[in-house]
Formats: structure tokens, sequence, C-alpha cells
């Protein structure tokens, strides 16, 4: 089979993965380049390739389930400092680089400025009136100005990356429509580590740029890695959950109720969500056995992130969004030695975003019929493109 797209629900994995998932783990998977792999389904299953180094991330050695998933091109060359396209050793060189930059503690200490944007953007759709693009308004603006302060990205720049890495992640975009994409980012962030070098600020690109041995070209691969990453994931977390939270009215009352249950939800949102929704490939380097079949060296392995996260075996009722659950255990951020960086920053964001936009508008309500919502199925990274709500001034 391959890799189907189509969803009949929302918020749930397609009908066809879902019945794969109910006869075992593990499925032969076909992909458009005629490569025969696999997809798995299972949370322990996905849990064991992720951490097992007999299978490689590396992007030269990958298959992609659909052209140019995830703002990548495996005919394309690999571009320094792609760390995320790398096994250790070269991995962990850029890994420990960035580690420091990425601690709890020090990502606590951003709090107060998010939730300085996230109040600052309220109060910008406050003023524009109801009803608003949530989208527009408040899911994309929080990240995309929180990586930029925190990478030194100019944000009135930011038309330069939001539309271009849309463009980046949508599937089947043409191979020319991508590339083209591709080498404006790269051009704008090669200028920006140049502006750096000569002149660099208080921000975690010019830290690299003076701290470390990276070459430019490094540091601008490691920078698109950041910006992409720090923007398009945790932006569509901030819509699709909202979207969740207005259909679910018994579970949005109870977080209003008890505002202690945010950190919980966060994670069962993560969970129910899982909006990476094509997963993470990888790529035996060797025969390995699975579940009794043998995958052969050279087959990739598609790990379902939405299917690992609605394993029966690990969560109880998986198919049901429940904020008291303790969803701990999730693939949402990946696992092993590719386990998301950002992880901590966007757990914060969710927290405080959620908590700032139903503490402001209690009446928040969609603003438009759900049939009306356009879905993301067209995008590696799943959400929804425009978000109509409907609220009372506060």
């Amino acid at each position: 089979m391959q890799l189907p797209t189509a969803r009949e629900h929302p918020f749930d994995p397609p009908a066809p993965l879902r019945d794969l998932a109910a006869q075992g783990p593990l499925h032969p998977l076909s992909f458009p380049d005629g490569h025969i792999g696999w997809v798995t389904t299972s949370r322990d299953l996905a849990r064991a390739v992720l951490a097992d180094q007999r299978f490689s991330a590396r992007q030269d050695l990958r298959h992609l389930p659909f052209e140019h998933a995830l703002g990548e091109d495996p005919g394309a060359p690999m571009l320094p400092g792609m760390f995320l396209r790398l096994d250790p050793p070269d991995h962990t060189r850029y890994r420990r680089l960035l580690t420091a930059h990425f601690t709890v503690r020090r990502l606590n200490g951003l709090t107060p400025r998010i939730q300085q944007i996230a109040d600052e953007c309220l109060d910008a759709m406050e003023r524009a009136g109801s009803p608003a693009d949530l989208v527009q308004h408040f899911a994309l603006p929080i990240p995309s100005l929180v990586i930029c302060e925190l990478l030194g990205v100019p944000y009135a720049d930011r038309s330069e990356f939001q539309g271009t890495t849309e463009t980046m992640v949508r599937l089947g975009t043409p191979k020319e429509e991508y590339m083209a994409a591709m080498n404006h980012l790269y051009g704008y962030f090669r200028r920006l580590v140049a502006a750096k070098r000569a002149d660099p600020g208080d921000d975690l690109l010019s830290a690299l740029v003076t701290g470390s041995d990276l070459t430019d070209e490094e540091l601008t691969g490691v920078g698109l890695v950041l910006l992409i990453a720090g923007h398009e994931t945790t932006a569509n977390m901030l819509s699709l959950g909202t979207y969740a939270l207005l259909r679910h009215p018994g579970q949005l009352a109870a977080l209003r109720a008890d505002p202690t249950l945010i950190d919980g939800a966060v994670e069962e949102l993560l969970r129910y969500l899982s909006i990476i929704q094509f997963g993470a490939q990888r790529t035996a380097l060797e025969d390995v056995e699975l579940e009794g079949v043998t995958v052969k060296k050279g087959q990739t392995v598609v790990i379902s992130i939405p299917m690992a996260n609605r394993d029966p075996e690990q969560f109880g009722d998986p198919d049901t969004l429940d904020l008291a659950r303790q969803a701990t255990g999730h693939v949402s951020f990946g696992h092993g030695v590719h386990q998301c960086l950002g992880q901590q920053l966007a757990r914060i964001e969710m927290r405080v975003a959620y908590a700032a936009l139903f503490r402001r508008f209690p009446g928040l309500r969609l603003a438009v019929p759900e049939e009306e919502l356009a879905m993301k199925t067209d995008m590696a990274i799943y959400g929804v493109h425009r978000l109509p709500v409907a609220f009372d001034p506060a």
C-alpha cells in the first residue's frame, strides 16, 4: 500500500492506517520512487527503531513517502549543518553545540517574554475585532516571534521565511518550486550569518558564530533547521489544539475550572493530535529482525507518529481526548538521539498560549461551520490552514 492522506475526521489518523494497526505493528509500504519499505504503527516498535543505531537518519540513504515531505529532497546534495539528517558521530558534534542553549533552566527563563508576546498578540487580535483568524493573529506569530528572538532573526523579515517554509513542507511541491524556495531561504540565512559575524548580537546564532568552529555554511544549515522546526510545528499545534478544545467543550471547561491541568493538557494534545502526520523515516544499515520480519539492508521504515500515539497497548481508549490522562510516553517529539531539541520550548509556548487565550476570551468559539475549515492534509505538518473564531471583548 501507499501511505494514505485522506482523513475522515479532523483529529484522527486516516482510516487505512487504523485498519493496518489492528492487524499488526509492521506492514509493507510502497514509496513514490518505487521503493518497497515498511511502516510501523505501534508505540514500542516506533521507539525501538528510533533508538536503534542499525537504522540511519541519513538523507542520502532513505526514501520519502511523499516528494519533498518535511522540506527535503533526497536527490539534492546534503547541505552542511542539516544535523537532523546525520548519524553519530557527525550528528553528535552539532547536537552537543546546541544542547547548552536548550536546557530546561534556560528555556524556563524565557517564560515571561513568551507571556508578553502572547498577551500582545491577543491585544492585537482584540483590536482587530471579532471574528478573526486565530492562525494569523495568534498561533503563527507567537512561535515565529519567539524563535526569531532566540536565533536573532529580525521578525520584520518573517515574509522571507513563512511563505517559503510553507512551500517546502507542502506535499508534492514541484521540484523546481521546492528548490527555488530552498535557495531563497538558504540565501537569506547565509546573508544573516555574514551579518552576525561582522556584528554579533546577544542571540543564539551570534553565540554559535563567535563560540564554535562551525563554518558559515554549517551555521546557515543549523539556522535553517532551527527556524523551520521552531515555528511551523508549534504554530500548527496552537491552532489545531484550539480547534480540538473548542470541539470538546467538556474538556475545555475542565481546563478552565482547573488551570493546573495545563501541563497534562499539553501532553495529551501532543499525543492526540500528532501533527507530524507522516512520521520519521529510518533506513536499515544491515538486515534487522523486527516483529519476526526481516527488514533488509537499504529498506526505509516510516514511523507513523499518529498511530504510535494511538496505540491501545500504551494508551487506554486512545481515540478519546482526555486532558486528565497521563500521556507521558508519546512519541510526538521523536525518540533516541534525534529527539526534538526544542521540545521544552514548544511545551512552554503551548502552556502559556493556551492559558492566555482561554483566560482572555472565555466565550471563544468557531466563527464558521466546521465543514468550511480547510485541513492541512496536503502538508507534512498537519493542522488547519485558517481558524476563524468569534469572541466577546475582554
